[in-house]
């Protein structure tokens, strides 16, 4: 075989992203939400910020997570999110992947208005700090080869949060940092992490 057929003319892209579909239309849908806030943060805040119980805009509780403030938040974001949820998704499958960012993404939501009081947030770094979380502990009750972080990755990312938490970080980016979502994101997906962990560890044993 020459290796011309159609599988060999298929770009690496497409290939990863036939492989890791929810990867794929997370960051898709972030670059939209990015795209929306440069050229019309208006209509971002306005039908995509948190909030809209009262008039039924429930999307809104989820949304928040697309909107990105800036390219750079938009690829920092995006390549943490790459590499901890194609972990996921490749060993536990699309849907529990999305499982796991809608319900973290709507915690982490709710928590960073919850203790702000402000709904002009956004970004993807809660998820984000969600899937680190759960990667994390679901790993060490239950290990999986394919879904062992790099060594070092938690006490950096868990510095990083601490270190944002500080003037530090605002002062020299200029811009305000959702810390609580971060926290909360973090803690949310430890929490899943426990519950998942404990369920493959059982299973593990039945079988």
């Amino acid at each position: 075989m020459d290796g011309s057929g159609p599988m060999s003319q298929q770009p690496n892209w497409y290939i990863l992203a036939k492989r890791y579909p929810a990867v794929t239309l997370l960051v898709v849908l972030s670059a939209v939400g990015g795209m929306l806030v440069s050229f019309s943060s208006h209509t971002a805040i306005g039908y995509f910020s948190f909030g809209g119980m009262d008039d039924g805009q429930y999307w809104r509780l989820i949304t928040p997570i697309f909107l990105h403030f800036g390219i750079l938040h938009f690829i920092f974001n995006s390549l943490w999110l790459s590499m901890l949820a194609s972990r996921i998704e490749e060993v536990m499958g699309t849907l529990h992947l999305m499982l796991i960012v809608v319900t973290t993404g709507v915690m982490s939501n709710a928590i960073q208005f919850w203790w702000s009081g402000a709904s002009n947030f956004g970004g993807m770094s809660g998820v984000v700090y969600a899937l680190l979380g759960y990667l994390w502990i679901a790993n060490s009750i239950a290990p999986h080869p394919f879904m062992a972080l790099p060594k070092g990755i938690v006490p950096f990312m868990i510095g990083w949060l601490v270190l944002c938490m500080t003037p530090v970080v605002t002062f020299l980016l200029g811009v305000g940092i959702a810390n609580a979502a971060h926290l909360g994101g973090l803690l949310s997906g430890m929490l899943l992490g426990l519950a998942f962990g404990l369920l493959a560890k059982l299973k593990n044993r039945v079988e």
